[in-house]
């Protein structure tokens, strides 16, 4: 049988960027060589192109790689990837790829978009405002508060202001990131994931659910640095898991996303909070899906290929390939 031809794309002009390459390069090591012939393609910083070799690639290039392939997997996590940048790019050329799409993307992407979606499903969400850098100079502080940039990942340029002196420094980090900042109440709860992940047949399977064990906020340095620890699966009455199953996948749903999504919640006093959605979650071995579908017994490599498998199943029939023209 011969193998399929994967790309698996990874990087970004990102903050973003590092975190994309080691899930691009775990991705890439777990497929299986007997049945995918892997193409490794990087977005440097600056936003150029590179094959395996390190050769820096034009656009065009690339799509007509991106073409002859079977399948594309996008890794790259934050704005220029995830945020439906890349799933566009695959529609455009009639590529099927991995995960959600361009519109999902987008919205999942926008914090405070993704809240909107949210709320309308009667699922809450922290209370907060969304400022740039104009109104972020009329703000004033009242009481403790998470600043964070409305379209990022990976807990970067997020703060948490207790103090009113603390406040710009935190707004500057937040708009050094991006051009909006959300500044969301403090809720106080367990922070628990979940995944939710549509298979080939239609189907939607739900991860057990992770719980986040860390000092103080679950920032970029607590999340990367390996202090924060993981328990899957989170200890949870059956009421609570419902509860939190339920609103998984009516986000997952309601955005239209595809693949798999990790939807982060609080559980707090006053019930269940969503925290975000992450439409292209990070995606080493170590990372918090593919953990969450360990404990589930789907190992690493098989879950990729029930990735593959759904994609395949559903984007074969692509739109029409773009033609170029040189």
């Amino acid at each position: 049988m011969s193998r399929l031809s994967v790309a698996v794309i990874g990087g970004g002009r990102t903050v973003e960027h590092d975190v994309s390459l080691a899930s691009a390069a775990s991705v890439a090591a777990a497929l299986d060589a007997s049945r995918y012939c892997v193409v490794r393609i990087t977005i440097d910083r600056d936003g150029g192109w590179q094959d395996a070799s390190g050769d820096v690639t034009g656009i065009s290039d690339v799509i007509e790689v991106l073409r002859g392939c079977d399948l594309v997997i996008p890794l790259v996590h934050g704005r220029n990837g995830e945020d439906g940048t890349l799933a566009a790019l695959c529609e455009l050329i009639g590529v099927p790829y991995v995960g959600s799409g361009a519109g999902a993307g987008a919205i999942g992407m926008n914090k405070h978009v993704t809240k909107l979606v949210a709320e309308s499903l009667g699922i809450r969400t922290a209370p907060a405002v969304l400022l740039d850098s104009a109104s972020a100079l009329d703000y004033r502080f009242s009481h403790p508060v998470v600043v964070k940039p409305n379209s990022a990942g990976s807990s970067v340029g997020v703060s948490l202001v207790t103090e009113a002196m603390q406040l710009p420094a935190a707004m500057a980090e937040a708009l050094a990131t991006d051009t909006q900042v959300l500044v969301e109440d403090v809720i106080v709860g367990r922070e628990i994931d979940i995944a939710v992940m549509r298979g080939a047949d239609g189907s939607v399977v739900v991860s057990p659910a992770l719980e986040i064990e860390a000092v103080g906020l679950f920032d970029h340095d607590a999340k990367y640095g390996g202090d924060a620890v993981f328990h899957i699966p989170a200890v949870l009455d059956d009421d609570a898991r419902s509860i939190i199953e339920s609103a998984a996948v009516r986000m997952y749903e309601a955005l239209g996303c595809c693949g798999v999504a990790r939807i982060d919640f609080f559980l707090a006093p006053e019930g269940l909070v969503l925290n975000e959605v992450n439409t292209t979650p990070g995606f080493t071995a170590q990372s918090q899906v593919p953990r969450m579908f360990e404990a589930a017994g789907v190992p690493y490599a098989e879950l990729l290929d029930l990735l593959i498998a759904d994609a395949l199943a559903t984007r074969s029939e692509a739109s029409p390939q773009l033609s170029l023209r040189r």
